[in-house]
């Protein structure tokens, strides 16, 4: 089973979005045999992914880092999705973290590069703006080793 993980941004502007919608799906589909995706499910790049590995007949593992993650999805609609994938879920892991801190949040991105074959990163190549984004994730990552595949449109910056 090949197993693909992502990190990347919550929020994508809508001039890179289309981009990023088919490189995700062009790195997803270019990888051949049974998938195994690993996701957190957040809003944005994360739920990107998981809804179109799921599409290529991937098993979805969510790794949800903390007891309190629903608590940080802005409004009904993103809760709801984020519960839908995770009911779509193979299997679960939950980190032992009580609170959604960003120790928690990067905790999660290393368990992906830990346990995954390829990272498909939604990032525009800046530095992460707090510990566990997708900057460090990716600098994580590239330090094991891991073949980190890099999604974005070049010249859209974040706000």
């Amino acid at each position: 089973m090949n197993r693909i993980g992502v990190t990347g941004h919550r929020t994508i502007p809508r001039a890179a979005y289309a981009h990023v919608l088919i490189g995700l799906r062009a790195a997803i589909g270019g990888v051949e045999g049974p998938l195994d995706a690993l996701s957190s499910l957040a809003a944005g790049a994360d739920q990107l992914f998981a809804d179109i590995a799921l599409s290529h007949g991937a098993e979805l593992t969510a790794v949800i880092p903390s007891g309190d993650y629903e608590s940080t999805f802005s409004g009904a609609a993103e809760l709801a999705r984020y519960r839908g994938l995770k009911d779509r879920a193979a299997r679960e892991v939950r980190l032992d973290f009580p609170h959604s801190t960003d120790e928690a949040y990067y905790a999660a991105g290393a368990y992906i590069a830990d346990h995954c074959d390829r990272l498909f990163a939604v990032w525009d190549g800046r530095p992460a703006r707090g510990l566990g984004g997708t900057g460090d994730i990716v600098t994580y990552a590239r330090a094991l080793g891991r073949p980190v595949t890099v999604i974005w449109h070049a010249g859209v910056e974040r706000d």
